[in-house]
């Protein structure tokens, strides 16, 4: 039985949300990652901005921040953040000792989310976590976009980004993509694939798979994690961020 379309769209919604924290005080983070997975989230933490940056931090739903931090400090951390089409979106809390008006105001000015001032009650930062969250998830939805990391579909202008560079897709190859994205990670059958895209169950499979080869080959950018529309021999396909070989 096919599962109602619209229906799908949620699970990207639904999804979970994967925070980075980022601060040289390792006690802190470790306090932070734990009320923050009991509270739902996927967390990982870095102790420096230099080690974050080298985590793909487009993957990330949300980055708390702390500022003051070794050889590079948070502030420029998010400045690079904010510079780079694939991060510019991301919202991010400044969390740091650093408490003058002065500070807040430079935090907010490179496009901080929120400001919170070291020692902060932990349930007034899991509380604003939500609700940024929240927000930037109706935003998307009023949109009509689907983002997972540094993907982003429009299903209105029936468009799509890799990294903040528009991908180059047939009206075909753009409707799998579409189809495949609602469903991130997981899989959707050859039948209902097929349905979707040509209105029927019965195909040559070589048409699939010759529009699977091209989107595949469009979504490699040379980068990873590389974006992968998988064929799943005699289950489906599925679109994931893998590894892959450097």
């Amino acid at each position: 039985m096919l599962r109602n379309f619209e229906a799908d769209s949620n699970l990207v919604c639904m999804a979970k949300h994967k925070i980075l924290v980022v601060d040289d005080e390792e006690s802190l983070c470790e306090i932070l990652q734990f009320n923050l997975e009991v509270e739902g989230y996927e967390v990982d933490v870095a102790y420096s901005a230099e080690q974050a940056l080298g985590m793909h931090p487009e993957r990330y739903s949300l980055i708390l921040l702390d500022v003051m931090m070794g050889e590079m400090s948070g502030f420029r951390m998010a400045r690079l953040l904010k510079d780079d089409p694939a991060t510019a979106k991301v919202p991010v809390i400044f969390c740091t000792a650093k408490d003058s008006e002065d500070d807040t105001v430079a935090g907010l000015n490179l496009g901080a989310d929120d400001y919170m001032r070291k020692p902060f009650p932990l349930d007034e930062l899991l509380a604003r976590v939500r609700v940024l969250l929240r927000r930037t998830q109706q935003q998307a939805d009023i949109r009509k976009i689907i983002e997972n990391g540094a993907f982003k579909l429009d299903t209105v202008e029936k468009e799509a980004w890799l990294r903040g560079s528009l991908i180059d897709l047939s009206p075909t190859e753009y409707s799998i993509l579409e189809v495949l994205a609602r469903r991130m990670g997981h899989t959707v059958s050859r039948e209902e694939l097929l349905r979707r895209i040509w209105g029927m169950s019965n195909c040559d499979t070589r048409t699939v798979d010759v529009h699977l080869s091209r989107l595949r080959k469009k979504l490699d950018d040379g980068r990873r994690p590389m974006l992968s529309a998988q064929t799943l021999r005699g289950r489906g396909y599925r679109l994931v961020w893998e590894e892959g070989q450097e």
